[in-house]
């Protein structure tokens, strides 16, 4: 292995360290509305990410 392919893996080591994964399991019938919704958002990550922001805000 090369400098730089070393370097290159020590950088996503420590970029993988700050982030997290969350999952979520979704009800096909019960959970149909939401399943629906976030087929139809580009960005799921993105959309998620935004209702919880302005969740925290309006509860500030």
């Amino acid at each position: 292995m090369n400098k730089r392919s070393e370097a290159l893996i020590k950088a996503q080591d420590k970029y993988e360290q700050k982030r997290m994964c969350i999952n979520i399991r979704l009800n096909k019938e019960t959970d149909l509305d939401i399943i629906e919704k976030l087929n139809n958002v580009g960005n799921k990550q993105g959309y998620i990410k935004e209702l919880i922001r302005k969740d925290i805000e309006n509860h500030l």
